[in-house]
């Protein structure tokens, strides 16, 4: 869990306008910064499965985050990446819809 001072930096570093606290944006990055505590945690309790579940949870939900700017603003997307020195290969590509997949069958 982040403290306040350290929730309030993340939010300062990366909002999209002055009263910005939940812009998706902002969620990334909050839950980047509390993936890197959950890690430093795990590393010396390696037994607490509770909190490692939810380190997986955070993760699931910041992909999906992810997932979701790729699609909506591609430029916040890339500068988010940047900013956070994420690997672009761990977001995975989204799957064909299924309108696709009945039109490449019948061509």
């Amino acid at each position: 869990m982040l403290d306040k001072k350290t929730k309030q930096r993340v939010i300062d570093k990366f909002k999209t306008h002055e009263n910005d606290t939940g812009s998706t944006e902002v969620q990334i990055a909050i839950l980047t910064e509390e993936m890197s505590e959950l890690s430093k945690h795990l590393k010396n309790h390696r037994k607490d499965n509770s909190s490692r579940r939810g380190l997986l949870r955070k993760v699931n939900e910041r992909r999906k985050l992810l997932k979701y700017l790729s699609r909506d603003n591609p430029k916040s997307f890339n500068d988010i990446i940047v900013k956070l020195k994420l690997k672009r290969t761990a977001i995975i590509l989204e799957e064909p819809a299924i309108e696709d997949i009945i039109l490449e069958k019948a061509a």
